[in-house]
């Protein structure tokens, strides 16, 4: 805060409680004030009766005049009866400035013309100490207003000095400089007594503030607060913790003792005896330590957190916080790491753990246990008939009745989605949990009634057997696989775990490996199986089929890769390769043959599809029109707007679309109205009995249809002369594709077909030549 130090006042920055306290101390000394005036007035009229001068008797009527003014204003300052505000201030100045000034100016007339109009010593002496007198004393009164006092001095000993000098004698000389020197210490005084009082003045008003502040950070933190001194009286409490402890105004007066405020929280029912007692103990232990209390009543069940923190001087701080939620949401939020929120069952990390509990109790004890892996047959169905809110209520249902079946030593949870595992302790033989997994099958089967709707589901269940020294992981991954080959023998049964099921799972696994390691390392090869236009006899297309070299297995067929590519999700990747690896490829073909590249389902939806063809195209530089794309019945199954779009956009590149395997699925006749398709590749299937009217019929109608739809019909499996005779007889039947020409082979043989058959007839009228596969393959 700045000071004015030539005016001795305050700047304009100077806050309203200063200049209030700075005219409050013009009037907190008003007794010497009134003496001073009294005396003065009194003395002056000894020095006119001495002297009987006029013009000392005028300076007396001044000096009682004077008193008057200032006696009146300061008894009416004294009577206000609220602070003075800023502009009262003001006025209450101006009007201590008036009174003062009128005094000084009539102390100093009277000394001066004393002084000068007589030759009076002892007139002289009583002036001159009574001026000398009042400026010393105004210098102790008056240090607040620092320029009001120098005005007042300089009209008061201004006159004097001068009136001293003015005698001439080298006495009064003397004494005027002497009385100069006494001026300038006197304002000297002043003003170091005015800084002193700033000084004070502005301490207060910050240690006011930081107490302001303190208080309101102290009533409006979240925790409650106490502080005891080393005697162990009360000496700080906020507002929080006597509202936390619902305690009454006069229970948190200063200096009672600690005892006193935990026998008013006991009283109060915030806390109990025990708890009162122990925080008691911790508050005199003056250590720092942590506790937490429970609510003795029991509707409201809050727990309260303390804290106990020693002070250096003795005493201790109490903090208090209310973690009654807190413990809540943690309580809530373990509960939920720990069971599944849909069925109320533990979830996977509880039963792992609660079986690896169980397990090692069981150590070294002759105990047999089961453990039942349950996964729902036709669960998704419901799902995508009913939506997941009747599904998730069927799952409840499936809860309620495992709970149902099981004693109270056995174990249930929800592992995951539509599995369920089941822990059962005790039992005599195999049979014992065959025969609850008998029961699981048969009574999760039975009919369950959702939201009006009569749902049926079935159940399969894998059982795995504890042996000494099993872990839970074993016992889950046993369990696991049980529970896959009971699904692969049907469903709706059980099958328990056996050694040669962990062999096939590893022969698994190191397929998976190696396959992983195939795609890194292009062990993969193509073959080609070519498709031959009847009429003309020469190959219009091949289609690229994938084999594996691997150096150990040998060549692997496709129905060994391709489903473990699917399940690894490596189908795409290798979709990819196989792709561009055949339109390089066909560019070595002569122009008039294309290439079949067979997509998966997952690789035919994935996001980046048409990217992924226009770049095989772009690479190889194959005119899309050689391209052609075989999909199967399930590709159209899913998202089948998306599907037609997808299929849309490669015909309007040029890339041609065959349906693959028609007749194996649903061979639903919308596929070929729906798609823009421009090929149906007839399944080998059609052609078992075909010698018979019914297959023939059967297969021709189709042929004439997709011939109709303005499609090129293809039909598989063709091998022997006969089965083509019978398939080309009627003309709808365009091309062909069976070890009758040629099984799949090589890049570097199927050139050599390619050659062959488009250099060995020269017209269309020319009868096919077929060569037996034996003699090409």
């Amino acid at each position: 805060m700045q000071l004015a130090k030539q005016s001795g006042e305050p700047d304009q920055q100077t806050s309203p409680y200063l200049r209030a306290a700075l005219i409050d101390s013009l009037f907190e000394t008003s007794a010497p004030m009134l003496t001073g005036l009294v005396f003065g007035a009194g003395a002056a009229a000894m020095t006119a009766l001495k002297t009987g001068s006029t013009l000392i008797w005028a300076c007396v009527a001044l000096l009682v005049v004077a008193g008057v003014v200032r006696a009146f204003i300061v008894q009416r300052y004294h009577a206000r009866k609220s602070p003075p505000t800023v502009e009262d201030a003001a006025r209450w100045k101006k009007y201590h400035q008036i009174g003062a000034m009128i005094q000084a100016t009539a102390l100093g007339t009277w000394c001066s013309a004393t002084l000068l109009f007589t030759d009076d010593a002892v007139a002289h002496m009583i002036c001159l100490s009574t001026t000398t007198g009042t400026l010393a004393l105004g210098a102790g009164r008056a240090y607040g207003r620092q320029w009001v006092f120098q005005l007042q001095a300089a009209l008061i000993y201004g006159p004097t000095v001068i009136a001293l000098a003015l005698r001439g004698t080298p006495y009064y000389v003397a004494m005027s400089v002497v009385c100069t020197a006494f001026l300038v210490a006197v304002l000297q005084i002043s003003a170091n007594l005015h800084r002193i009082f700033m000084q004070a003045l502005v301490a207060r008003e910050r240690e006011a503030a930081l107490a302001g502040q303190f208080d309101t950070a102290l009533n409006n933190m979240p925790h409650g607060l106490c502080m005891f001194g080393a005697d162990g009286r009360l000496a700080v409490m906020n507002h929080r913790f006597s509202e936390m402890m619902n305690l009454p105004d006069d229970s948190v007066q200063g200096g009672v003792s600690a005892s006193d405020i935990i026998a008013a929280c006991v009283a109060s029912g915030s806390i109990s005896n025990a708890s009162g007692s122990m925080i008691l103990s911790e508050i005199e232990n003056s250590q720092a330590r942590d506790m937490i209390t429970t609510d003795p009543d029991a509707a409201r069940n809050r727990s309260l957190s303390w804290t106990f923190q020693p002070m250096a001087g003795g005493g201790a701080v109490v903090l208090l916080e209310d973690i009654t939620e807190r413990r809540d949401a943690e309580a809530k939020i373990s509960h939920l790491a720990r069971y599944d929120e849909l069925t109320e069952l533990p979830n996977r990390v509880n039963f792992r753990n609660e079986i690896g509990r169980l397990l090692a109790i069981q150590q070294g004890v002759d105990r047999l246990s089961a453990l039942l892996f349950v996964d729902l047959d036709q669960f998704k169905q419901v799902n995508d008939t009913l939506g997941h809110p009747c599904g998730d209520q069927l799952l409840c249902a499936v809860a309620g009745r495992l709970r149902e079946m099981l004693r109270p030593e056995d174990f249930v949870a929800r592992f995951g989605g539509d599995e369920f595992v089941v822990f059962q302790q005790d039992i005599h033989s195999n049979e014992d949990a065959a025969g609850l997994a008998r029961r699981i099958v048969d009574r999760l089967s039975e009919r369950y009634k959702i939201d009006n709707h009569l749902v049926e589901i079935g159940a399969s269940v894998g059982i795995a057997m504890t042996s000494p020294g099993v872990s839970a992981d074993t016992l889950l991954k046993n369990a696991d696989m049980a529970l896959y080959r009971a699904k692969a023998d049907g469903r709706g049964t059980f099958c328990f775990f056996r050694d040669e099921m962990a062999q096939t799972v590893e022969a698994r696994r190191t397929l998976e490996l190696d396959l992983r390691k195939a795609l890194a390392n292009e062990e993969f090869e193509l073959f080609y199986q070519p498709l031959v236009n009847i009429k003309s006899g020469k190959i219009a297309t091949c289609e690229a089929l994938l084999r594996w070299n691997h150096p150990v297995r040998g060549t692997v067929s496709p129905i060994d890769i391709i489903p473990v590519a699917e399940d690894m999700g490596l189908i795409v990747d290798l979709g990819r390769w196989i792709l561009r690896k055949a339109c390089m490829e066909c560019m070595k073909w002569p122009e008039a043959v294309s290439v079949a590249v067979n997509f998966s389902p997952q690789q035919f939806h994935q996001r980046d599809v048409l990217s992924e063809v226009r770049y095989a195209l772009e690479v190889s530089g194959l005119p899309a029109n050689r391209l052609e794309i075989e999909i199967t019945e399930s590709s159209l199954l899913r998202n089948t707007q998306l599907t037609h779009d997808v299929l849309s956009q490669l015909h309007s590149l040029g890339v041609r679309i065959s349906l693959d395997d028609f007749g194996t699925g649903y061979s639903s006749l919308s596929y070929l109205h729906n798609f823009p398709l421009q090929k149906v590749k007839i399944d080998r299937s059609f052609l078992e009995g075909i010698d018979t009217d019914r297959p023939l019929t059967l297969l021709r109608g189709v042929a004439r249809l997709s011939a109709d739809l303005g499609m090129s019909v293809v039909v598989e499996g063709i091998e022997t002369n006969q089965q083509l005779e019978l398939v080309s007889t009627d003309g709808t039947v365009t091309e062909a594709q069976g070890y009758l020409f040629s099984r799949p082979v090589p890049a570097v043989r199927i050139r050599q077909l390619l050659n062959a058959s488009h250099g060995r007839r020269s017209t269309p009228d020319e009868p096919l030549v077929v060569v037996p596969s034996r003699s090409i393959a």
